[in-house]
């Protein structure tokens, strides 16, 4: 054959593959998924595309039917949506053809229990407990007429560990340090700390130092015990009787490690101020906590995702008073949505926002959208995104698919939130795929409890040892 008319036929069936590329049926078929989640009951439509016969074959009709038929299989009108309705949970493949012969598309479909959840949006108060004693500096002590020293720096202890032993025994509260301390220095005796630093366990012997301005025992450390700060609550479960909150990890103002909670309960909150966002400065929501001896939920664990823990009813002032419906990552898509949440006193309102960008997350990764504050009333009130925000509940199509978790700073008008699954995988109520691929069937449920606020924390003055 020709060289230029091999050329020429090249270069026609590139130009066909980049024409047939871009017409809508190519389009429409490539934003095929090849896999889907559905809960129990619910409905969603697929469009192939195709101009042509196609035929649907579904291996366990009574986990799911395609287009309100009980068969296995069935054929697809051309340009016709077809209609995938869930029965029960548990797993399904569909095989879509052409013709009934030629294979088009394999989705796999995974069918989990129904879940509801009723939005949060209130102003909380929170106080936490560390599983230990934090420490927060190093701290020099006058251990003679020019000497001064600081047997913890000594001893290897960094700031950021967690102190839960000393000499075997457990301790969880500042108050329980200065007699161990005391007896310690008097026999002349080394403690034997047991520390936690990140992930390890670490063992450290610390000779205490006598304080010969103070006349006491000292460490040589800041240590601290607890925080307290206000945030917003993301969602309740009733059925579960669980909470989320926040978005985001709290941590240690000092030492910027996550707080490692030994124990916690959230507060009502009232919403007594708002100092406006500007840009490069970043607002704040001033509060302060109301009923403090009624308890609303306590806090088992602090995660990346935000607080979690108990929580037996509604609490007061919320928007909503039955459950609705949450939106899986693959749902949420650009466009408006509401987030809801306290500028005055304890009232919860709706707010209007715009979802800039959504990243597509196949495992549990924070900054799962950048959302943007389009409400003008927020924005007079507010000037956009401030500290005490997050974990405000981001709603869209009504189903709640996400919460509030960092400001930009130098245009707070605009900021990050986090997708609802991930707070839902560590709240221990929503499976995770890799659950599902490994069991093929619902089997068990995560008990990891795992938040969206810049959480303004009035933490404790560090006391010194």
């Amino acid at each position: 054959m020709n060289p230029n008319l091999k050329r020429l036929l090249g270069l026609v069936l590139v130009i066909m593959i980049i024409v047939g590329c871009t017409t809508t049926p190519f389009r429409t078929y490539a934003a095929l998924p090849s896999k889907l989640r559905l809960f129990e009951g619910q409905q969603k439509q697929l469009s192939l595309g195709v101009p042509v016969m196609a035929s649907a074959k579904v291996d366990h009709p009574d986990i799911l039917q395609v287009n309100g038929v009980k068969s296995a299989s069935l054929d697809v009108m051309p340009n016709r949506p077809i209609s995938l309705s869930s029965q029960r949970a548990g797993q399904a493949e569909l095989k879509l053809k052409l013709f009934n012969r030629i294979p088009l598309k394999t989705l796999k479909v995974n069918v989990v229990p129904d879940l509801k959840v009723i939005p949060g949006g209130q102003t909380i108060g929170v106080k936490v407990k560390s599983d230990g004693i934090l420490v927060v500096g190093h701290h020099l002590v006058k251990n003679g007429e020019n000497e001064k020293i600081s047997p913890g720096e000594t001893a290897g202890i960094q700031l950021g560990d967690l102190i839960v032993k000393m000499n075997g025994q457990k301790i969880q509260d500042v108050s329980q340090v200065a007699d161990v301390v005391k007896k310690a220095g008097e026999s002349n005796r080394l403690l034997d700390l047991t520390v936690k630093r990140g992930k390890q366990q670490i063992n450290a012997k610390l000779k205490p130092a006598y304080d010969v301005e103070d006349k006491l025992w000292r460490l040589g450390l800041y240590i601290r015990d607890s925080a307290a700060g206000v945030g917003t609550l993301t969602f309740y479960a009733p059925d579960q009787g669980v909470y989320g909150a926040l978005g985001h990890v709290i941590t240690d103002m000092d030492t910027q490690t996550p707080i490692v909670v030994g124990k916690g309960e959230i507060l009502q909150s009232n919403v007594t101020s708002i100092s406006k966002s500007q840009n490069g400065e970043p607002g704040e929501k001033r509060a302060n906590f109301v009923k403090e001896s009624r308890v609303l939920g306590n806090v088992e664990r602090n995660t990346p995702f935000g607080i979690f823990g108990k929580m037996t009813a509604n609490p007061d002032h919320s928007l909503f008073t039955k459950p609705i419906s949450i939106g899986f990552n693959e749902e949420v898509k650009p466009g408006p949505a509401e987030i809801l949440t306290v500028v005055n006193g304890q009232q919860v309102e709706r707010f209007k926002i715009e979802i800039v960008h959504v990243t597509r997350q196949s495992s549990p990764a924070t900054k799962g959208m950048v959302i943007r504050v389009t409400d003008p009333r927020l924005l007079e009130k507010t000037g956009g995104i401030v500290q005490g925000m997050s974990g405000s509940p981001i709603i869209q199509d009504d189903k709640l698919i996400g919460a509030v978790t960092h400001v930009f700073v130098n245009n707070p008008s605009s900021g990050y939130g986090c997708f609802i699954e991930w707070m839902l995988q560590d709240a221990g109520i929503v499976l995770s795929e890799a659950e599902w691929n490994e069991q093929g069937k619902v089997h068990s449920m995560r008990v990891n409890l795992s938040s969206f606020v810049e959480m303004k924390r009035n933490v404790e003055n560090g006391v010194v040892f």
